[in-house]
């Protein structure tokens, strides 16, 4: 027997049906309580806009000067491409090819790939290679240090100003931008990508496998019976209580709210 639209606990591999989250609202794991996912509005308007935001910021932050340096009537500026060849000159490859991947490679990468499958979602289908980049996403989003690298450059300016004149120059602006950006962009959930992939029924008529133990366990689960229900309950930060231990993790919990679970 099959079931469509499953998801497993992350903490204790339990299988349940996905219902549909209207607003705030979170679905945990009757067993051990974990989170399994949370209601979000599913409009891809803002994060697009933002996104899009960032990627012009970034080619910005990367196209012109950080900092300007004037000591005894010499001055110097350079880029953060220009800086990475100066450690790459300086026999500093490691450090340099770290840089780059973790300020340049990656973050452009989950740029890109982020708009990659927003635009075609927002026109109603799903990208070719849609599971590849989302996969790639959920890869590259750790290892972006933009954040690092500000915090970085700014400790250097506070120590070079009692040597030498420093003048911000527009790269510095377009990194203090971009970091605010990358700030709201890595709170985006792609997950709920899937779910819109699966909503749209562009690829197939069953979900798409979130991850290796999604997958196993719905291959279980059409042995063993339908699964169980996850506990909804109001999300924490509109003042809903409510915990796991009233509920038994073989059967159907009552929807906290009173909505049937769908």
């Amino acid at each position: 027997m099959e079931h469509d639209n499953l998801i497993a606990c992350h903490e204790c591999d339990t299988l349940f049906r996905k219902p549909r989250l209207v607003g705030r609202r979170v679905a945990r794991c009757p067993r051990c309580g974990a989170t399994l996912y949370s209601g979000v509005s599913r409009r891809l308007d803002g994060i697009s806009a933002m996104t899009l935001a960032a990627l012009i910021t970034f080619v910005i932050a990367q196209g012109f000067p950080i900092v300007e340096l004037e000591t005894n009537g010499i001055t110097s500026q350079t880029t953060l491409f220009g800086a990475l060849v100066a450690l790459w000159n300086e026999n500093m490859q490691i450090v340099a090819v770290m840089v780059f991947c973790s300020t340049i490679l990656f973050p452009l990468t989950e740029l890109v790939a982020l708009l990659y499958v927003l635009v075609p979602l927002r026109a109603g289908y799903v990208p070719a290679g849609f599971n590849r980049v989302l996969r790639a996403i959920q890869f590259v989003r750790p290892w972006g240090m933009i954040e690092v690298f500000m915090l970085g450059v700014l400790i250097t300016i506070v120590k070079m100003v009692s040597l030498a004149r420093v003048i911000p120059e527009a790269a510095l602006f377009a990194f203090g931008a971009l970091t605010l950006m990358f700030a709201v962009v890595v709170t985006f959930d792609p997950r709920i990508l899937w779910d819109l992939a699966d909503e749209l029924g562009a690829r197939s008529r069953r979900p798409l496998p979130r991850t290796s133990a999604d997958s196993a366990a719905a291959a279980l689960g059409s042995l063993s019976g339908p699964p169980a229900a996850p506990l909804l309950q109001p999300d924490e930060g509109t003042g809903g209580t409510g915990g796991p231990s009233d509920a038994n993790p073989g059967t159907a919990p009552t929807p906290h709210q009173g909505r049937p679970a769908q």
